[in-house]
C-alpha cells in the first residue's frame, strides 16, 4: 500500500468518525404494531451547519406524518453547547422488518435503523368505533412468584382533547408496581381513521402464588367539539363534555418458586443474569500494605436493584477489607426493568505470599427457558510481594568463630591478652570520667525516641491519618517488636489501627480523629515498647551522681 493510498484511508476515517460525532439518529422505540407511528430524532451537534435533512429516502417504506425542529443552546464551565433536532413522525407502510434508510444534513449522515413492525388483526369491535377507547394488555398469562409481569395500557381517541386528561394510578395490594418512564403518544390508523394514543407500561411484581387480578385503570378527559359553521365568533371550538372510558380487569396466575431451586439461596427469578468484577489499580503487582478496590456488578433483566442481594465479600486471612456502600440502579427498556448492583471494597494484603480468592457464585431461575442457573466469576490468586518500605531491620547474623589449631595457638593467647589489657584500660578510663567535675554527653545522631513521640502525638491531635501513619511506622522502627506484635498484644491499639486504616484505604473517605490513637500508644504495657511517652532519653545525665 503507497503512502498516498495510507493518507486517504485515514483521512476516511476521520471523516466516518466525524459523522458519527456530528449526526445521529434514534428512534422511541424499535418494536411497534401495524399501523402505529413511530418518532425518529435527528440530532446535530455542528454549528456550522444549516438547513434540515433530506426526507426523500423514506417515501419508499414510510409516511412522513409530520415534522418540527428544536433548537437548544447549554453553557457549560463557560462553553456554548448547541444542539439542533429534528423530530419527525413515521406512519410504515409495511410489516415485518423495515429498516429506516440513513438521512444526510450537509455532508454527514446517519446510520441506518432497523425497525420491528407487528402485524395485527382489526376486531372492529364497538369500543373501536368510539372516539375514545381503552385498552389493557399482559405480556404473559403466567410468572413466578416476585417476577417481572408488563402491563401495558392505551388509551386511543380519534377526536381532539384537552390537556385535563387522567390516567388513575395502578394500585394492586399483593403486588409491587413500578411505572416504566413517562407515557408517551404517538398515532395509529384503525378502521382507516387516524387515532393519537397514549401509553403508559407498568412492571409488575406478584409477592404471593395464586391467581392476582390486575385492575381496572379508569382514563378521564374532555372532548374538544367544534362549533357549527354559521357560528361566526372568533372561537373555533367550545368546550366538550368530560368522558370517562375504563379498561378490563385480568387475571394474571402466580406459580410459586420451584421446588428444585436452593432453599438457603436468594430467589432470583429472572430472564437474563451477568456477573462481571473490575480491579483499580490491577492487582498483578501488588504489596504489602497497598490499597485494591474490588468492584464486583450484577445485573439482571426482569429485576429490580432492590431485588439484587449483596454478593460474597473478599473475606480471607491476610487481607483486610473495608467495604462501601452498594450502588444501585434501574435501566428501563422494552422489555421492562434492568436492575444493577455493585458492591465495592478496599482490600488492603498484610502478609506476603498468594492470597486465595474463592470462586463468586450467582443462583438464579432462568424464567425465558424456565430452569436453573448458576453464574460465576472465577477464583482467582494474588500474588502480594513484600514492600521493602515496610520492612523490619532484622538482626545481623552471628558471625560462627571456628576453633583454631594447634601451630597458631599462641596467636590466640596473644590476641586474648591483649583484648583484656585493652578492657582493663578501658573499665579503667571509664572510672576516672565518672569522677570528672562535668561530662560532656556524646553527640547524638538521627531522631530521638521522644522526638519521635512527639510527631507522632502531633499528628494525631491535628487528625491528619497520613501525617499519623507515617509518624507511627518511623516511632515502631525503634520499638523491640513490630507494631503488628505489639496490636496483637494490646486490643485498644489494634481497634485504633483499624480506625486509622479505614480513614487511609477507604474509598468514599471519612473524616478521622486521632484522639484513641494517641491513647492506646501512651497505655501500651511497659514490656511491648522500649521508650516511655513520659520520659525523656535527651536529657544529660545528674551533674554529681550518687
Amino acid at each position: 500500500m503507497s503512502r498516498r493510498t495510507t493518507l486517504l484511508l485515514l483521512l476516511a476515517l476521520s471523516a466516518g468518525h466525524a459523522q458519527a460525532a456530528n449526526l445521529s439518529a434514534s428512534v422511541d422505540r424499535s418494536r411497534l404494531n401495524s399501523g402505529e407511528t413511530v418518532e425518529l430524532t435527528v440530532e446535530s451537534s455542528d454549528v456550522t451547519q444549516f438547513g434540515k435533512p433530506d426526507l426523500s429516502p423514506l417515501e419508499a417504506q414510510f409516511e412522513v406524518s409530520g415534522t418540527r425542529q428544536i433548537n437548544q443552546l447549554t453553557t457549560l464551565d463557560g462553553d456554548n453547547h448547541a444542539t439542533t433536532r429534528w423530530i419527525i413522525t413515521l406512519l410504515p407502510k409495511e410489516n415485518g422488518s423495515v429498516i429506516i434508510p440513513p438521512l444526510q444534513v450537509g455532508e454527514y449522515k446517519t446510520q441506518p435503523i432497523s425497525l420491528q413492525v407487528v402485524e395485527t388483526a382489526s376486531q372492529n369491535t364497538a369500543a373501536e368505533l368510539a372516539p375514545v377507547f381503552i385498552e389493557a394488555d399482559l405480556d404473559q398469562t403466567s410468572v413466578y412468584v416476585q417476577a417481572q409481569a408488563l402491563l401495558t395500557v392505551r388509551v386511543y381517541h380519534s377526536v381532539s382533547l384537552y390537556d385535563d386528561s387522567n390516567l388513575t394510578p395502578l394500585q394492586i395490594p399483593d403486588a409491587r408496581v413500578e411505572q416504566l418512564g413517562e407515557s408517551r403518544t404517538y398515532e395509529k390508523v384503525i378502521n382507516s381513521i387516524r387515532h393519537g394514543v397514549i401509553e403508559t407500561r407498568y412492571a409488575i411484581y406478584p409477592q404471593h402464588s395464586g391467581t392476582l387480578a390486575i385492575a381496572t385503570q379508569t382514563f378521564s378527559a374532555t372532548l374538544v367539539e367544534s362549533r357549527p359553521p354559521q357560528e361566526n365568533t372568533l372561537q373555533g371550538t367550545k368546550p366538550g363534555k368530560l368522558i370517562h372510558v375504563s379498561s378490563a380487569q385480568l387475571p394474571l396466575v402466580v406459580k410459586p418458586k420451584p421446588a428444585l431451586y436452593p432453599a438457603d439461596t436468594p430467589w432470583l427469578p429472572a430472564r437474563s443474569l451477568t456477573l462481571a468484577e473490575s480491579w483499580n489499580p490491577e492487582p498483578e503487582q501488588v504489596q504489602v500494605g497497598d490499597s485494591l478496590t474490588r468492584r464486583l456488578t450484577v445485573k439482571a433483566e426482569g429485576l429490580s436493584s432492590a431485588q439484587l442481594p449483596a454478593l460474597p465479600s473478599t473475606d480471607i486471612n491476610g487481607l483486610r477489607r473495608y467495604p462501601d456502600q452498594p450502588v444501585l440502579g434501574n435501566q428501563a427498556s422494552d422489555r421492562g426493568l434492568t436492575g444493577s448492583r455493585e458492591d465495592r471494597e478496599a482490600l488492603v494484603p498484610t502478609r506476603a505470599g498468594p492470597l486465595e480468592l474463592p470462586a463468586v457464585d450467582v443462583v438464579w431461575w432462568n424464567t425465558h427457558e424456565d430452569h436453573l442457573e448458576r453464574t460465576s466469576l472465577p477464583a482467582r490468586t494474588l500474588q502480594v510481594a513484600t514492600n521493602p518500605s515496610l520492612a523490619v531491620d532484622t538482626p545481623a547474623t552471628p558471625t560462627v568463630i571456628t576453633a583454631p589449631d594447634d601451630n597458631h595457638l599462641w596467636l590466640w593467647q596473644l590476641s586474648t591478652l591483649l583484648l583484656a589489657c585493652t578492657t582493663l584500660l578501658g573499665f579503667g578510663l571509664w572510672w576516672r570520667a565518672r569522677w570528672q567535675p562535668a561530662v560532656l554527653r556524646a553527640a547524638h545522631t538521627g531522631p530521638s525516641p521522644r522526638s519521635l513521640l512527639d510527631d507522632l502525638k502531633r499528628a494525631t491531635q491535628a487528625n491528619d491519618p497520613h501525617a499519623t501513619r507515617q509518624a507511627l511506622d518511623a516511632w515502631a522502627r525503634q520499638q523491640p517488636e513490630t507494631l503488628a506484635d505489639m496490636a496483637a498484644r494490646f486490643v485498644p491499639l489494634s481497634d485504633a489501627l483499624d480506625g486509622l486504616n479505614g480513614a487511609l484505604y477507604s474509598e468514599g473517605g471519612h473524616y478521622w480523629l486521632g484522639e484513641d490513637l494517641w491513647r492506646a500508644v501512651k497505655a501500651i504495657p511497659m514490656a511491648e515498647r522500649e521508650v516511655d511517652p513520659t520520659a525523656d532519653s535527651t536529657s544529660l545525665p545528674p551533674l554529681y551522681p550518687k
